[in-house]
């Protein structure tokens, strides 16, 4: 059985577990190492449940997926999807579409009507993901941040 959840303020210790798991498994998927996150004090992971609505796929009773969202800084009708990952015991199961989902009801929640997200041009599978679920590409590409600056990255977009 998977239920998608959004993390609330008292869900601290379940958000650093599982960003752990998701940077000890897919490091060059995401600008953040795993060395940084693990010694953040806990006040770094409150403000970011205070900050990025969070969403948790549990498969059989356990965590196996996160996605969170934030709202553009400028753009009125743009939101971020970010950190999306998914166990690879629950890969092939409709997690990550779930969990990109949630995102979607997240951000229409408040009217928006553009859904933006940067993803490593190595990371096919959740590229082909991102395309099934009608993203494209927009001609934007950067390198990450050091120290995975050797990976390029390009922007993909949702429009609602």
């Amino acid at each position: 059985m998977i239920t998608f959840q959004r993390l609330n303020a008292g869900d601290v210790e379940r958000l650093r577990q599982i960003r752990l798991l998701a940077l000890k498994d897919a490091p060059d998927a995401f600008s953040t190492t795993f060395q940084d996150a693990f010694v953040w004090p806990r006040d770094s992971w409150v403000r970011q449940l205070q900050k990025l609505p969070t969403f948790v796929a549990v498969v059989d009773g356990a965590d196996s997926g996160m996605v969170r969202g934030a709202l553009h800084s400028e753009k009125i009708n743009e939101a971020y999807l970010l950190s999306l990952w998914v166990a690879p015991h629950a890969r092939g199961q409709g997690v990550g579409q779930g969990l990109i989902n949630a995102v979607i009801d997240w951000m229409r929640s408040e009217g928006c009507q553009r859904l933006v997200l940067d993803v490593g041009e190595h990371n096919a599978g959740v590229i082909a993901l991102y395309q099934r679920m009608g993203f494209k590409p927009t001609g934007i590409t950067k390198p990450m941040p050091p120290p995975r600056e050797h990976i390029l990255e390009f922007e993909m977009a949702l429009e609602l």
